[in-house]
């Protein structure tokens, strides 16, 4: 699909498709647009059959870097509702989101709701908040609870059916948060050391107690340089670190060459794995949903360092780690 420039995109997608449908009694499932796999998994489990729900962006596609396509543009200005991670993920798409917005269809970052409080707000990234909200869980509960809210809102008579199916997956949600800090837990103290791509789990490094290093830093739209893999190498051989992992959604190219230079230093650190950062893995596949997810980069790291997770994960559904 061709990628045009963001102001004629938005021009053709406002006059192919009018004005927006009135905010009337939905007798058929709503028509939600998400951006990402993770917020479309949200919007799944609580809208059920009540909505038709398409996402943007596919597996392996970074956020940070994707543009809208004529495509996209017509769906956003067709939904009833369009939900989007927020907090600047999707950057190159704010225009678009905000021209849907003012045209008056109800566009909705599902972070919109979180505390100032509970948001990370990384030196180099001038004041921003870190927008990888969702790599923990407990926070992606609350922006489930905005979800429900939203769907709710816009279909009152249906109202019940989503708060109790957003109840039913937030159990599920906390039984993953229990499974991530128990397992993490068996992780040796000096093994508590999360190394990968870019700056995607800072939250998910918080929430259970490890400490976090990237080559590249918290966005992917630049690469990293030689000073930069040089810190990195640094680091890896004076902590002793066993293993890094690579990202499905990042180049790993720069972490190849930081493997190979703490070789030449006289440490050799494993590839711990693959994990899933700004997407999920292949739709249809276990780890393709939010739970799957998780499951797999919690137990993918807790057995890289030297912790001890099951072989299938929290629920004995996860497939071989790749490498």
């Amino acid at each position: 699909m061709t990628r045009l420039p963001i102001l004629l995109i938005l021009i053709l997608g406002l006059s192919a498709c009018g004005k927006p449908p009135a905010a009337a009694k939905h007798d058929g499932p709503l028509n939600v647009v998400v951006t990402t796999s993770m917020v479309g998994d949200l919007v799944r489990h609580v809208a059920g059959d009540r909505a038709q729900v398409t996402a943007l962006m596919g597996e392996g596609v970074d956020p940070h870097l994707y543009r809208p396509t004529s495509t996209d543009v017509g769906h956003m200005m067709k939904a009833d509702i369009l939900f989007y991670s927020g907090l600047g993920l999707e950057g190159a798409m704010q225009t678009a989101f905000e021209s849907a917005s003012k045209r008056g269809n109800t566009v909705i970052a599902v972070t919109d709701q979180l505390p100032k409080d509970v948001l990370h707000f990384p030196s180099q990234f001038s004041g921003h908040p870190d927008p990888h909200v969702w790599n923990d869980p407990g926070l992606w509960r609350k922006c489930l609870a905005r979800v429900s809210e939203v769907l709710s809102e816009k279909d009152p008579e249906h109202a019940a059916e989503y708060r109790e199916r957003a109840a039913a997956f937030d159990k599920e949600l906390e039984a993953l948060d229990q499974y991530a800090r128990e397992a993490i837990a068996t992780i040796p103290a000096e093994n508590r050391y999360l190394v990968t791509a870019h700056d995607a789990f800072g939250y998910f490094s918080h929430a259970y107690g490890l400490t976090e290093k990237s080559v590249q830093g918290i966005t992917t739209e630049s690469e990293p340089g030689v000073q930069d893999i040089n810190n990195l190498v640094d680091f890896l051989v004076q902590h002793k670190i066993p293993a890094l992992f690579i990202e499905a959604t990042v180049n790993a190219g720069s972490l190849r060459a930081v493997m190979e230079r703490t070789k030449e230093r006289g440490w050799t650190v494993a590839q711990g794995g693959l994990l899933y950062s700004d997407s999920m893995g292949t739709p249809g596949a276990y780890e393709g949903t939010y739970i799957g997810m998780i499951d797999h980069n919690v137990t993918t790291i807790v057995k890289a360092l030297r912790g001890k997770a099951p072989e299938g994960g929290m629920q004995g559904q996860l497939q071989p780690a790749e490498k």
